[in-house]
């Protein structure tokens, strides 16, 4: 959700600058408390019937313009703390909440200018922090307007308990042979190693109006097992699409192709599966802290040495986005489902229904460290009989993950985190669980 995490942010310096000499009438310390206590709306209440008699009391402009511009009337906002500078034009808080009035009207020049105008003064690190990740949003509005083009470098090391996701067993039973027990290769039971993996991407966007812009990328990721070599995977990813915004509802459609290899040092050799199609979303903003948003997609998925493996995969989904407090701790959640059809006759085991749910928040404890964490649940039913094992295929697909984020310095992003998956099915073979622990280093340009 874009700025969800901006638009409170900069209420500290009502407690990290209190004003000189507030006056201790009651009007004022009852509308303080309120504020405080996030009672905006009750602050506002209180202050605007005395207006035309208190207008002009600096102590009660300020609180005033900090109530109506957190009710979101940005405008009477402006008009109260303008009040407030007349008299005193060095205070540092009144230009912090003028500006914030100014970048929710949208005048970003003005914001930014009146930004700049507090960050000259003495302030603490975490306030200073604060306006520059407003100004990067200033940034990112002002690049709206012409082509921007963004990239990035990572680079990680780590370790998987199962490079191949394969069952821990080492022998199996085979219904279709009289219940017979095979012994497994060892390449087809559960193998663990280090890995290092590396990638980077860039983005275009490009705007054609206010409201609709054409953007594109393409990224590639690999990575590569120090001992299991034949397990080793890199893909490439490329988009390109269109999003065209309306007031609070912005759409989307997007063509997306990806090729995805396991253990093919030849660029330009088959790839292990294929996927070309398009994506449709809707994305509407309830208001600063909530979003929903809608999506259809179409895949093409091929699989050059096993055509008959390929399918059309057809997905829907919803999800929902809220910021809690100031918008340190935003929470997602989605729902999805759909089919993966088989394109060959006669192999109705190989499609399947598929459907699932996702959640996951992200904790931003401070300027240089969030942590993250999300967790999903999927449920996938094939459409037919196992010719080995004799039985519709049920699996049921649960993986969680999180980390720590650490930002030492602007665009640059260390991260050590950790992901689990267990897959459990009616097929035994089918049954694995995984655990990959990794320390990821980005860089965005």
């Amino acid at each position: 959700m874009r700025h969800l995490r901006l638009l409170a942010l900069l209420l500290v310096f009502i407690t990290a600058y209190p004003l000189s000499g507030v006056a201790a009438d009651d009007l004022l310390i009852q509308a303080k408390q309120r504020l405080d206590n996030g009672d905006a709306q009750g602050a506002y209440n209180l202050l605007i019937p005395v207006q035309s008699t208190r207008a002009g009391d600096p102590e009660f402009d300020f609180l005033l313009g900090s109530a109506a511009l957190a009710v979101g009337k940005n405008t009477e906002a402006v008009f109260a703390l303008e009040r407030v500078l007349a008299v005193e034009p060095n205070s540092a808080p009144a230009r912090a909440q003028i500006a914030r009035a100014y970048f929710n009207l949208k005048e970003t020049e003005t914001a930014k200018r009146e930004f700049e105008s507090v960050k000259k003064q003495d302030v603490p690190p975490e306030v200073s922090a604060t306006i520059d990740r407003f100004l990067d949003a200033i940034t990112r509005l002002e690049e709206a307007d012409h082509t921007t083009i963004h990239g990035f470098f990572e680079f990680g090391i780590g370790y998987d308990t199962n490079v191949n996701s394969a069952t821990a067993d080492n022998q199996v039973a085979i219904p279709a042979f009289g219940g017979l027990v095979f012994a497994l290769a060892p390449a087809a039971t559960k193998l663990d190693d280090t890995f290092i993996s590396f990638g980077g991407g860039v983005n275009i966007q490009h705007p054609i109006s206010k409201r609709l812009s054409i953007f594109g990328g393409i990224a590639y990721q690999n990575k590569t097992n120090l001992h299991e070599d034949n397990f080793s995977t890199y893909y490439y990813d490329a988009n390109l699409g269109m999003s065209y915004r309306f007031d609070r509802d912005t759409f989307a459609l997007v063509g997306q192709y990806n090729s995805f290899w396991v253990d093919n040092t030849q660029l330009y050799n088959d790839a292990y599966r294929n996927a070309a199609g398009a994506t449709a979303q809707w994305q509407h903003d309830f208001d600063s802290r909530n979003q929903v948003s809608v999506f259809l997609q179409y895949s093409d998925l091929t699989y050059p040495e096993q055509e008959i493996r390929d399918a059309n995969r057809y997905i829907s989904g919803l999800g929902y986005a809220h910021a809690f407090g100031r918008g340190s701790v935003i929470t997602y959640t989605g729902v999805y489902g759909g089919t993966e059809k088989e394109k060959a006759e006669g192999v109705p085991q190989l499609g399947n229904d598929v459907y699932g749910v996702r959640l996951g928040l992200q904790w931003k404890l401070n300027e240089k460290y969030s942590i993250y964490a999300n967790a999903s649940g999927e449920r996938r039913k094939y459409g037919g009989p196992d010719p080995f094992f004799l039985v519709d295929r049920k699996d049921t697909q649960y993986s969680a993950s999180g980390g720590l984020i650490f930002v030492p310095k602007k665009n640059l992003h260390i991260t050590p985190q950790v992901s689990w998956t267990d897959n459990r099915s009616n097929i035994k073979v089918n049954e694995f669980d995984r655990v990959i622990y990794q320390i990821v280093l980005r860089q965005d340009m």
